[in-house]
């Protein structure tokens, strides 16, 4: 039986603006562990809480490439690519999850 993997490269967003660009296979616990903050650097910093955009990736390299393009972008491209999804900047964290 094959197994099917899933990967996500998400974008959070601080109320202040600050966005964090990662990587993950399981969006529901990264998610939750940025909304508890429940590890320390970046995220609990700036307290980036809000999904503010996700993609989808079968194969781990494809998801890994994608988040080291996405965080050289500069903020203009990200905000952009963060419209094509989510014009309102609304967290998406109960749409993704449920």
């Amino acid at each position: 039986m094959k197994r099917e993997y899933a990967f996500y490269v998400y974008i959070m967003a601080s109320p202040s603006g600050t966005l964090y660009v990662g990587m993950t296979n399981d969006i529901q616990r990264r998610v939750d562990e940025h909304k508890n903050q429940e590890k320390d650097g970046f995220m609990k910093w700036y307290n980036c809480s809000r999904l503010v955009y996700v993609e989808f990736h079968e194969y781990v390299l494809n998801a890994i490439q994608r988040e080291k393009e996405i965080k050289w972008w500069p903020r203009t491209k990200k905000e952009e690519l963060i419209r094509t999804l989510n014009p309102h900047w609304n967290d998406l964290a109960c749409e993704v999850i449920a």
